[in-house]
């Protein structure tokens, strides 16, 4: 158990770093522009080796989209920011699947083995969220269908989303169905915990 948290903090920590480290190299090649830096400078050179990789490709799906190309720093800030929330929550929610299934199985209850379908079930739900929110932020920077990746999370959750969508039409252009899914999906949550969890901590760490 101990060695599973300690790789959670590890990749909470280390994530948490490069979006850091990511973020501070992609305001330092603005600021290099605004003060406009000697861009043959050894410090220019590697910021802009550096960086050209993340805001280059925003930028140019800004300018596909019509959008002021000058906000590009920003939008590649908050999508590292985004990708690393992603990071952490699936493996910390991993991690904790598989603390959970080792402590049920070491535990020596009578009823482990329903405790072990309530870690996968309550597990899954968690990983469901994560792909209804990952389609919403794909749907923010207009990925398009032709992504394999994001073609599957819709394929994976329209099945959920298309029946709420047709009982709570969209309120002034603005789709509420993920926000119900959301509260759904929560209550499942609580519901396994309260009833296959029932006396197991539904988070070990």
């Amino acid at each position: 158990m101990q060695i599973l948290q300690t790789i959670d903090f590890f990749i909470s920590s280390a994530t948490i770093a490069v979006i850091v480290a990511a973020t501070v190299l992609i305001l330092l090649s603005s600021l290099f522009k605004y003060m406009d830096v000697n861009p043959f400078t050894w410090s220019a050179i590697t910021v802009k080796r550096l960086t050209d990789p993340i805001v280059l490709p925003v930028r140019r799906m800004l300018v596909a989209m019509r959008v002021d190309p000058m906000i590009a720093p920003i939008i590649a800030i908050l999508i590292f920011i985004l990708v690393g929330f992603f990071v952490i929550q699936i493996s910390s929610g991993s991690l904790n699947t598989i603390a959970g299934v080792m402590f049920a199985l070491t535990s020596g209850k009578p009823n482990w083995s329903i405790a072990v379908m309530g870690y996968l079930l309550y597990a899954l739900i968690g990983l469901y969220e994560l792909m209804i929110f990952a389609r919403i932020i794909g749907i923010w920077f207009s990925v398009s269908y032709a992504n394999r990746a994001m073609r599957f999370l819709s394929r994976t959750t329209e099945p959920f989303l298309a029946p709420l969508r047709r009982a709570i039409p969209p309120i002034s252009m603005f789709d509420i169905s993920p926000m119900i899914a959301f509260l759904i999906l929560w209550l499942l949550q609580a519901v396994v915990a309260g009833t296959l969890l029932k006396g197991w901590p539904a988070r070990l760490f």
